[in-house]
Order: C-alpha cells, then sequence, then structure tokens
C-alpha cells in the first residue's frame, strides 16, 4: 500500500428522524485502541444519549469493527461500515449518537437513519490522500536555495523541510513513480551538479483525492 484516503479532517454532522437526533462525530485515528477510546470519549461526553453505535476502519480497510450498542442488530454499525467502506476511508472512526424522540422508526429507518447520519459528517469532514513517499535530502548553496526550492514547490515537488546552516539542506519528499522526474528537475535547475539522498520514508497528506 503506497496511498490511500482519510477523512481531511474532524467534522460532525447531525440529522434529525421523527424527532430522534443523530449526531455523527468523525475522527482520524492512527490505530483500534485510539479509534475505541474516541467512541468513550463521546459517551462520556453525550452521556444522556442512550446509544453510540460505531464503525471504523484502519489500515486502508485491513481493520474494520462496527458496534449497534443496543440497536437491533445489523440497523446501525453495520451500515455506518458501509458508508466508510463506500467512500474509501481508512483510519477513521464514525460515532453515531443517538437522542431517542419517542418513535420507533424500524429497521429499515434505522438503517437509513444511520447511514445518512455518516454521510453527512463525510461531506463535512471531506477526504484526503495519504501517500508513502521517500525522503531525498538536497543539499544546496545559500545562493541558489531560495530559486531551487521555489521551482520544485511550483512543479509540484512536496518540501518537507529546510534547514539553514553552512548551506541549505531541503527534505524533499517523492513517490517512487516521481523520482525520475525529480532526477530530470535537478538536472535542468542545477545543470546537473545537485543530486539528492536517499534518507527515510513518511507518510504525507494532499487535498488531492
Amino acid at each position: 500500500m503506497s496511498s490511500y484516503l482519510t477523512i481531511a479532517r474532524d467534522g460532525e454532522a447531525e440529522i434529525e428522524v421523527k424527532r430522534s437526533r443523530f449526531l455523527c462525530t468523525l475522527e482520524r485515528v492512527d490505530g483500534e485502541a485510539e479509534a475505541r477510546a474516541a467512541v468513550e470519549q463521546l459517551r462520556k461526553v453525550h452521556w444522556d444519549a442512550r446509544h453510540h453505535c460505531s464503525a471504523f476502519r484502519i489500515h486502508d480497510g485491513t481493520v474494520e469493527r462496527s458496534s449497534d450498542d443496543g440497536e437491533p442488530a445489523g440497523t446501525a454499525g453495520a451500515p455506518m461500515l458501509e458508508v466508510l467502506r463506500g467512500a474509501g476511508v481508512s483510519d477513521v472512526v464514525a460515532v453515531v449518537t443517538r437522542w431517542f424522540g419517542g418513535t420507533l422508526l424500524g429497521a429499515g429507518g434505522l438503517v437509513r437513519a444511520y447511514g445518512d447520519a455518516v454521510r453527512a459528517a463525510l461531506d463535512e469532514a471531506g477526504t484526503l490522500r495519504r501517500s508513502l513517499v521517500r525522503e531525498h535530502l538536497l543539499a544546496l548553496d545559500h545562493a541558489d536555495a531560495g530559486r531551487i526550492e521555489s521551482e520544485l514547490r511550483s512543479r509540484g515537488i512536496a518540501v518537507l523541510d529546510t534547514t539553514y546552516a553552512a548551506g541549505v539542506r531541503l527534505t524533499l519528499g517523492v513517490t517512487p513513480a516521481d523520482e525520475p522526474r525529480l532526477a530530470a528537475l535537478l538536472a535542468e535547475l542545477t545543470g546537473g551538479t545537485a543530486e539528492t539522498q536517499v534518507v527515510g520514508e513518511r507518510w504525507v497528506d494532499s487535498l488531492t483525492p
């Protein structure tokens, strides 16, 4: 896995169905323990609600869990998880907190309500793509650094870090597929005098899905 979608930011949205309120909270999480902790925290915050149904996907969908939290089996957690799957997002937990409005919704009504709450929250949160990039270290003279950094940024190369000392060191983030393009750009910008050194890998976010 070299890239995947996740939510762009934490978010929430509320819908109302026959006086029942369904508040969906979406949070970005790094693992199952963090997802479960988010559920418990919301249970404490909204202590007066009857249900706190949840679904989460971790690591490109390799870990998936859902909970109906007292609703009829299959009417809450499962449809919530299906919405996350349909959106293709991972490393996210969805918690739908329900305040009962006095009218039973039936199985079909619950499935629609819980799914619609998650869809509304996803619209609010938006999505972004996380990509695994290689970190390339580029050493430059002060006289050239500003121009080259500006050119690299304008041509879509991610500048992850800039360090100023006797010289200037740029840490560039490039996917393996873009490494030949980086080499060609540097040859063009420096007359073939600059080369990079691969020093690691990291995940970076892009607002382009």
